[in-house]
């Protein structure tokens, strides 16, 4: 069962994507979201300095088109990654490739978006001077409090043994000066403290954005790095890329539902590296590969022929399925039967996880199929549990 997963910002490095240059079409694809985004991806990927690409407002789009463009060389027709992906995953601004990949957005919606994203950031950390460090090490419940008791936000929950505190300078330097025990505290270059409520102003704008996009049903299990969920109804994804503006992101949840889905490869696309090296810590026995440069297609295109199952999304209409956000217990609040029709937005289920209990609604509605699990059935995060036809009266 293979995972593909898209890196967030920090990632990229000075002339991480001069080697792609050399695959056909690559600089072509590139010219083209470089006109969409009105940032030049092959200049700032080759040439432009660690200084220039730290730019919040180039280093958005440069990660995200960087990943769309290196991704079809894995999958050089992408209907093929439907059958061969069971999920994806992206950290913070990488979630966006991978709902992308997933086929919530297009291409160019995705780097209208980002582009968006990394201006409307960019201002927003302006306003007040913040950042961001790594906690590193120590017990986590103390690291939290510790964070609680100076007012920092836990930014980044990577992994055990990292989350990233993010608040103001005179925070930040508290912390630094007063450690969580057993932990070391390291300043990140960043230019703001985002996914906090610092980033609030952000926010507005993209919700605003947001109101004009269309969207498609994922056809690949997305899962979410605000929770780990599997999220399964297109305009939701598009509402949590706007709100993880301000809201933590919960990597470690996403590694823990690619555990719960019983993965055995991943596979993290350019600029490749980060991913990679918290899931050989959380994710043991695993095959794992960063695709850096096109030396490493072959290898993928190894595991990708080797570990490649197709989500169960892929096979019938996404939006007629709705289905279980995570690993558990299935009970059936819903009555409704073959014939019957579900109101859009209505509660049919709920599953209950090991750490949580999870509604389960029908986002567009529609009349009984048939039910694809019956209750008190154990579920694994993104099973079909309920087929719907789409009724006229709710379109």
């Amino acid at each position: 069962m293979l995972v593909v997963v898209a890196p967030g910002q920090g990632s990229q490095t000075p002339g991480f994507l001069t080697p792609w240059l050399e695959r056909p079409g690559v600089a072509d694809r590139l010219r083209w979201l470089s006109t969409v985004s009105g940032v030049d991806l092959i200049t700032h990927g080759t040439e432009s300095d660690a200084d220039t690409i730290r730019d919040t407002a180039i280093a958005q789009p440069l990660i995200v088109g960087a990943g769309l463009v290196t991704v079809l060389e894995l999958f050089p027709h992408p209907g093929e990654a439907f059958a061969r992906i069971a999920a994806v995953a992206g950290h913070s601004v990488g979630e966006i490739t991978a709902a992308t990949g997933a086929g919530v957005l297009t291409a160019e919606q995705a780097m209208v978006f980002v582009r968006e994203r990394g201006r409307a950031m960019g201002e927003a950390a302006g306003r007040t001077p913040t950042g961001m460090s790594a906690v590193l090490g120590g017990d986590a419940d103390v690291v939290l409090a510790a964070l609680a008791a100076h007012g920092l936000t836990p930014a980044n929950i990577n992994a055990t043994g990292q989350i990233v505190a993010a608040g103001t300078l005179e925070q930040l330097a508290a912390l630094a000066a007063d450690p969580p025990e057993g932990s070391r505290v390291r300043p990140l270059e960043v230019a703001g403290a985002f996914h906090t409520e610092h980033m609030q102003p952000a926010v507005a704008t993209l919700a605003q954005h947001a109101r004009s996009i269309s969207t498609h049903d994922p056809r690949i299990r997305l899962l979410s790095n605000a929770d780990g969920t599997v999220v399964h109804d297109g305009r939701q994804v598009l509402s949590r890329l706007v709100s993880q503006v301000s809201s933590p992101v919960r990597w470690d949840l996403c590694m823990e539902t690619m555990r719960d889905l019983g993965v055995t490869a991943l596979i993290e696309i350019p600029p490749a590296g980060t991913l990679s090296a918290l899931a050989k810590r959380a994710l043991p026995g695993i095959e794992i590969l960063a695709v850096k440069t096109p030396d490493d297609v072959p290898a993928a295109h190894d595991i990708i022929a080797r570990h490649g199952t197709p989500s169960p999304l892929s096979q019938s209409p996404t939006w007629r399925l709705v289905v279980s956000p995570v690993k558990g217990t299935v009970r059936l609040t819903s009555t409704a039967d073959a014939g019957d029709s579900v109101a859009p937005g209505s509660t049919v289920a709920v599953v209950t996880s090991l750490r949580d209990e999870l509604e389960v609604t029908a986002p567009h509605g529609g009349v009984v199929v048939e039910w694809l699990v019956e209750d008190g059935d154990p579920v694994a995060p993104g099973q079909p549990l309920l087929r719907l036809h789409p009724s006229e009266a709710f379109v």
